[in-house]
């Protein structure tokens, strides 16, 4: 470690915010390493490393592709290097080539991580046994590189950059909200013409193949501080398709924007201050990714989801929570030291019956992103990648983020509501005193008794469901329709009694509609032809009496 601190000096690349955040996170419990400089797009990176590489950094954390990984350390040869883009057999041969110290792909355990990490910053390198194992087998695969294959190769390399570079830019700038009509078009437009040169450049200047120069390198079990039964083998899992990264880019756009509750409705995530509702929603569509992720790599069947959504989605609500607390984060109540996670995982059951469970269509969606099922909108069936099954894709999952938020803070609000390192910790300004909070928990308490008892049942009736969404200024309600039969014949008691008061309300109104409309125009028949007329006459009487007086 070559600060003088003892405090390893990283620079983070990585365009996924979510991950980003994650490691931003892991790395912050360690004394011994500082975040020193972020990278989100290849342009920043590079202006970054120029600042910083000579004097400032310690190593270079890169998880945007191995190529990249190539030309930084072509750059800067005497900077460590760990590339945390999973790569593909050839790309860990270049890498290894190019001399980079180590490789530990996304998905490794956080003890690996923290150990490769270690491992690079103290002049060691970190390649597990069976990916030096992996590049032997390619290696011996492998002929002589010939001086055309090596032109090719640097060709390919240098164009791909380029054109990496340029679509990273334009990505940037297609997030921004400022952006005309006009400038979106014709920035999507230049993004397509990239692409067709990236997929030609990849068709005619494939990847070669090329030897690795011998290294020595000690095998990375010899020389980790952790046991090599806490390291997993990391094995390679499907890829996602395309449109369902443009799902999750869409909502990681507006999560830049404003979060503010835009209904009348209380959520329990308003008494968290911006930058944690933000973290809190990052953190959510993280661990949604990776659930995906592992749901695909465990080869879940699609009749098999149904029975298993509601293990699925506690599962996927507690490492929400360890994430956005910390898994051991402590407070200290009354003389008395409480984990924080362990004691909000114990709301679990309670947070199971009365949010997890209630999200509507959850099968749907999770079918959809799974096995490309078609969604029904409008009872008409939308094939994947449509715009109809996109828009409702994108307002189902929205919804499945805001309500798996809620879930996370309301055993927060159950346990350790008033406790003021986490008022100052979490919550928003204006809900600081205890007055406020009890206000805003009884508003909650309220609003779960009236969807419970009214809205709820209303909205089943109506066949309607009634989404939270994510627009420009803020969260707001959305209304979608879809029959909910089976749910209907399950009523009982007051939920019962609320749709037969509407079902005889619907059958009553227009009748009495009727008496009151016969009954009002009977009554401004008498008041205009009869009363009204003998008003008149008498007035009339009067009058002329007035006039003969007035003439005698």
């Amino acid at each position: 470690m070559s600060s003088l601190s003892g405090i390893a000096r990283l620079m983070l690349v990585e365009q996924d915010p979510v991950f980003r955040s994650g490691l931003l996170n892991c790395l912050s419990r360690f004394a011994e390493f500082r975040v020193v400089a972020e990278a989100e797009t290849i342009p920043t990176a590079w202006r970054n490393l120029t600042e910083l590489a000579r004097d400032e950094l310690d190593a270079v954390l890169i998880g945007i592709g191995g190529e990249f990984a190539q030309q930084v350390k072509a750059q800067y040869p005497d900077l460590p290097v760990l590339v945390i883009e999973p790569l593909a057999e050839r790309e860990l041969l270049a890498a290894f080539q190019a001399g980079i110290e180590g490789y530990c792909p996304k998905g490794s355990s956080i003890s690996e991580f923290v150990a490769a990490v270690r491992q690079i910053t103290t002049g060691q390198n970190y390649w597990r046994s069976q990916v030096l194992d992996q590049i032997r087998l390619v290696s011996s695969r492998s002929q002589s590189v010939s001086i055309l294959k090596v032109i090719r190769q640097n060709w390919r390399l240098s164009g791909l950059g380029q054109i990496e570079a340029a679509l990273n830019e334009i990505n940037a700038q297609l997030k921004s909200t400022s952006l005309s009509n006009l400038d979106r078009a014709f920035l999507a437009g230049r993004r397509r013409e990239l692409k067709a040169a990236q997929w030609l450049i990849q068709k005619t200047l494939p990847a070669e193949e090329i030897a690795p120069t011998p290294r020595t390198i000690v095998p990375v079990e010899s020389s980790l501080t952790v046991s090599a039964q806490e390291i997993e083998p990391v094995l390679e899992m499907p890829r996602p398709k395309a449109w369902q990264g443009e799902l999750c880019d869409r909502i990681a756009a507006k999560l830049q924007s404003n979060l503010e509750n835009l209904t009348d409705i209380p959520l329990e995530i308003d008494i968290l201050k911006l930058e944690k509702k933000r973290e809190l929603f990052f953190i959510i569509l993280r661990q949604f990714e990776d659930l995906l992720d592992e749901l695909r790599f465990s080869q879940l069947l699609p009749d098999q989801f149904a029975a298993k959504q509601s293990h699925i989605l506690r599962d996927l609500w507690q490492a929400i929570v360890m994430q956005f607390f910390g898994r051991y984060s402590t407070i200290r109540v009354k003389n008395r030291d409480f984990e924080i996670v362990a004691t909000l995982l114990e709301e679990g059951n309670t947070v199971q019956t009365e949010i997890l469970d209630k999200i509507p269509l959850v099968q749907e969606i999770f079918e959809h992103l799974l096995f490309e099922t078609p969604l029904i909108v409008d009872q008409m069936q939308h094939e994947i990648g449509t715009i109809e099954a996109r828009d409702r894709a994108l307002d189902l999952l929205e919804n499945l983020i805001i309500q798996l938020a809620n879930a996370t803070i309301q055993p927060l609000l159950n346990r350790f509501a008033t406790l003021e390192a986490i008022k100052q910790g979490f919550y928003d300004r204006r809900l600081l005193s205890t007055r406020e909070i009890e206000r805003f928990r009884n508003d909650l308490s309220w609003r779960v008794r009236s969807e419970r008892l009214f809205s709820e049942p209303k909205a089943i009736f109506e066949s309607r469901y009634r989404l939270f969404v994510l627009e420009e200024y803020g969260i707001n309600r959305i209304v979608i329709y879809s029959p909910r039969t089976e749910e209907l014949a399950e009523l009982s008691g007051l939920q019962l009694a609320v749709t037969l008061a509407l079902e005889t309300r619907d059958a009553i109104s227009p009748r009495l509609r009727s008496v009151i409309a016969f009954l009002g125009s009977g009554i401004v028949y008498v008041l205009t032809e009869v009363i009204g007329r003998g008003i008149g006459l008498i007035g009339r009487g009067i009058l002329k009496g007035i006039g003969k007086s007035v003439r005698g």
